[in-house]
């Protein structure tokens, strides 16, 4: 089915521009100077667009030499990020397939030494070799180790010392500190609820660890819509996208307000510049071009299990090409990498995340092809939306688990877990939150890349 999108024509859309009606705010003024210089970009986008019809382009080589030398050496400037190193290595290793770059084996070799080092002797990933463990380090050497996808990598995740320290972190009502005595918020509950799937928890394992969980989820939406990282905090796009991801894996979503959720999210797509801002009242950013981008489908596939109304899939709710226009034309760097906005420096998070979102752009609807601006080559490979790695690598690592519970494996766990086959089956809180096969997020007969791995049927 071909979409009846179609790329924007620029100059147009600069009636929505904004008016500040004479009553300048800071936020106002942040906003203009922001669409001033994104105008300037397009402006020049358009006059080359007209003498070279391949516009716009991909930079994927450029990219592609920015990741290989980051895996391999980082800069200086990264110094601050000493407690974050397990998440460079997830976005180099995420961007990288995404644009489908392969690393020597090697170098993947001493990837996996590396976060070897990094894994706590009581479980858990820190930052660094003798750095304490952290659940958001540990969902970005959990999903570096399954990108990888080797026996080898694999067998780095210690899932009974895993799970120790899950339940070290937990909460007695269900809500996850990001380490021992941090912080509480949704983003503990997201990469705890991803890592225990990726990793083929028990069912009676997940029951116990997520035992009020999806409750406290609910209670960090907001009036708006959005989810805030705690109860009673402001609704923001990174947050709702671990509380939608987290629903969408565990179940409960019939706890929250979807649709006021749907709304506030495509309502963050900024109407001149194309890509999405994280909050209400602030600028855009490359980065939500997947936390808000990849809520969307998200939140349609909570919607469409809840209704049992799987034609709520059949077509995105938000503009596809603007999204596709801000990245390519906007966040590339010329010399390798992508950015939050026009002025600001290449980094491996916006690259990771802008790359990210512009494969979700490209591949959200899972029965029809891939909508690519401009020349095919442009076209990136999926990411899976739930947990941002390559579909087939979420399915191979939950088989690779699954198998060592087997009867007569060599598991850590002598016992079947009894699993189905299927690692879209989320297990939920109690029987009346489990989803049934009936409401995954796309049929299985669909001949998407996300389907073909039932990437997006968690």
């Amino acid at each position: 089915m071909e979409s009846n999108e179609r790329p924007r024509t620029l100059s147009q859309y600069k009636r929505f521009q904004t008016n500040d009606e004479g009553r300048k705010t800071f936020s106002s003024i942040d906003q203009i100077k922001t669409e001033a210089s994104i105008e300037r970009i397009y402006d020049r986008y358009e006059q080359l667009a007209a003498l070279d019809a391949t516009l716009p382009k991909l930079l994927r080589g450029d990219h592609a030499r920015y990741l290989q030398l980051s895996l391999e050496r980082l800069s200086t400037a990264y110094e601050s990020l000493d407690s974050s190193r397990p998440w460079m290595v997830y976005w180099i290793l995420n961007a990288a397939s995404i644009l489908n770059l392969r690393f020597p084996h090697e170098l993947l070799d001493r990837v996996v030494d590396f976060l070897v080092k990094c894994r706590g002797k009581d479980g858990g990933f820190g930052g660094g070799p003798g750095q304490d463990p952290h659940l958001a380090t540990t969902y970005a050497a959990v999903n570096s180790l399954c990108i990888i996808g080797t026996d080898r990598a694999l067998s780095a995740i210690d899932r009974p010392s895993l799970k120790r320290f899950m339940w070290s972190v937990r909460e007695s009502n269900g809500a996850f500190r990001m380490h021992v005595g941090g912080e509480v918020d949704v983003r503990g509950a997201y990469c705890a609820i991803s890592a225990a799937k990726l990793c083929s928890f028990t069912p009676e394992d997940e029951q116990r660890l997520f035992e009020g969980t999806s409750g406290w989820i609910a209670e960090c939406q907001t009036y708006e819509g959005g989810f805030g990282g705690a109860p009673d905090l402001e609704a923001h796009g990174g947050y709702s996208f671990c509380a939608a991801a987290a629903l969408m894996l565990l179940g409960g979503e019939n706890r929250c307000d979807l649709k006021a959720l749907l709304r506030w999210t495509v309502n963050r797509q900024m109407a001149y510049e194309g890509g999405f801002q994280g909050r209400t009242n602030k600028l855009v950013d490359g980065c939500y071009s997947f936390w808000q981008g990849a809520l969307v489908p998200i939140v349609q596939g909570l919607i469409a299990r809840a209704e049992g109304n799987q034609s709520i899939m059949n077509v995105s709710l938000f503009n596809r090409y603007a999204l596709q226009e801000y990245v390519l034309i906007c966040c590339q760097r010329p010399n390798g990498g992508l950015i939050d906005k026009p002025g600001k420096p290449a980094d491996l998070y916006h690259t990771c995340y802008t790359l990210s979102g512009l494969a979700v752009a490209q591949h959200c609807e899972t029965h029809s092809p891939p909508l690519v601006l401009g020349d095919e080559r442009n076209e990136v490979l999926p990411t899976h939306p739930v947990h941002n790695i390559p579909p087939k690598a979420a399915l191979d690592a939950y088989r690779y688990f699954l198998e060592l519970d087997q009867p007569g494996s060599a598991s850590e766990e002598k016992h079947c877990n009894g699993k189905s086959a299927d690692p879209m089956d989320a297990c939920s809180e109690n029987e009346s939150d489990r989803p049934t096969s009936s409401s995954h997020m796309s049929s299985e007969d669909s001949s998407s890349n996300y389907t073909s791995s039932r990437a997006s049927e968690y």
